[in-house]
């Protein structure tokens, strides 16, 4: 049986007053099947073509604590510990950091995990 999800896109924005994006990464968040994820991919070349002197190993480490915390592991810090729905709402929050979500959507899936691929596998590898 399907249930409703939520998932947002995390964008690298370089550059606020240009407004230019790159997707790096997607949150799903469903209650119903008690599901949390999130996955992140860094394209360089498309990265650097648009900042050059952007620090990707800056950008990696905070893609990687917004995995740990969607995974709600202890590396996160305390954030980790939080209901689902709490730390979906914290990683979709509006942010004026170099890693923004996007708008939240929603869907029916019966399988968050492969909703989830799918989703990056499109939205951020554009394949």
């Amino acid at each position: 049986m399907s249930e409703a999800y939520q998932y947002a896109l995390w964008r690298v924005v370089p550059d606020a007053q240009r407004g230019e994006c790159l997707n790096v990464g997607v949150v799903l968040y469903s209650p119903r099947l008690h599901f949390l994820g999130a996955l992140v991919g860094i394209d360089e070349s498309r990265v650097l073509a648009l900042a050059p002197a952007l620090d990707l190993a800056a950008l990696s480490d905070a893609l990687r604590h917004r995995e740990l915390v969607a995974a709600g592991d202890e590396a996160a810090g305390s954030t980790a510990a939080l209901p689902l729905g709490e730390r979906f709402g914290l990683l979709v929050a509006p942010a004026s950091t170099i890693v923004q979500p996007g708008p939240v959507h929603t869907g029916l899936c019966e399988d968050p995990t492969a909703t989830l691929a799918q989703l990056f596998v499109r939205l951020v590898l554009g394949a």
